[in-house]
């Protein structure tokens, strides 16, 4: 799991690392240029061969900018030849009707290529663009804003790091990497303690973290030792008096029906953290727009 200090304003080193890998890139892109182009771009080849030409993207919104990474990869295995400048980067705000980037290259690979590199660059734009919009609205409190697991199929890295960009913070990112013990896990072990005692004992070096339904339930949680505890859709009282109870000696998550009107008097309850799935799965992809900006060049 991520630092407890909070991303709140994401400085490129930061993101950088929270970037998926180079290869971990380039093999997302080529299987993204795979469903798009097949075997070849027939309106393309309308095309002269050699033709050369200059295109800019712009944005109509204002937005977070997110999928530097993810465009560039786009181009550098369509023609490792077309030239990209970009004038803002990843985890900036970005203006309606400002230039992002500059392009000059292979007019049939540029237009083969527009609509995938938009793609990501839309998408990614719009989940930093609400994670943004979130953590803004808690700004200047002691809590992180957590994505979780509500992503679209695919692009799990990709969503998880425009969450960061936006000032917001990842949860685990699989199954793998932390337990979370749920309602049906809790039935299956018989009880709290005996689901953190197996946790603990499969656990490793993987955080281990319990959903808990009702304050006895918390109790009975930070009796038996859990670092963190997640809130299932505890109101604004039973979350106060959670932080009271719990006095830091844990990690306290509210989670469950979150929504950008309660976002800010749930965080001034005390809890350390607030998962919101809508950081993911409510998106709404940034109006880019990619034209030519010189008839092609010889």
């Amino acid at each position: 799991m991520p630092t407890v200090v909070p991303v709140s304003d994401p400085s490129a080193a930061s993101l950088s690392r929270y970037l998926p890998p180079p290869a971990l890139i380039e093999a997302q892109v080529r299987d993204a240029l795979a469903e798009d182009v097949g075997d070849g771009d027939l309106t393309a080849q309308l095309l002269p061969v050699d033709a050369v030409a200059r295109a800019e993207v712009m944005t109509r919104d204002d937005a977070v900018l997110c999928g530097v990474a993810w465009f560039d990869q786009v181009f550098r295995q369509l023609d490792p030849l077309v030239e990209i400048e970009w004038h803002a980067r990843d985890g900036e705000r970005v203006l309606p009707g400002q230039l992002l980037c500059s392009l000059r290259g292979n007019l049939r690979q540029l237009l083969t290529g527009e609509r995938t590199a938009l793609n990501y660059l839309q998408l990614l734009s719009g989940t930093a663009t609400r994670a943004r919009r979130y953590a803004d609205m808690v700004a200047g409190l002691p809590v992180r804003i957590l994505d979780t697991r509500k992503t679209l199929p695919g692009l799990r890295r990709q969503q998880k790091y425009a969450v960061v960009c936006g000032g917001c913070d990842n949860h685990r990112m699989g199954l793998f990497d932390a337990i979370l013990i749920k309602e049906n896990h809790i039935s299956a072990a018989g009880s709290i303690r005996a689901a953190i005692a197996a946790a603990r004992r499969l656990a490793g070096d993987a955080p281990v973290e319990i959903e808990v339904e009702s304050l006895d339930e918390l109790s009975e949680a930070l009796d038996a030792g859990v670092e963190r505890v997640l809130l299932d859709n505890f109101g604004l009282p039973e979350l106060r008096r959670a932080v009271e109870l719990t006095a830091g000696r844990s990690r306290l998550e509210a989670s469950g029906g979150i929504t950008r009107d309660r976002l800010r008097v749930i965080a001034e309850t005390g809890v350390d953290d607030i998962s919101v799935g809508g950081l993911t799965k409510h998106v709404e992809a940034v109006d880019l727009s990619m034209r030519l900006r010189s008839a092609p060049l010889a």
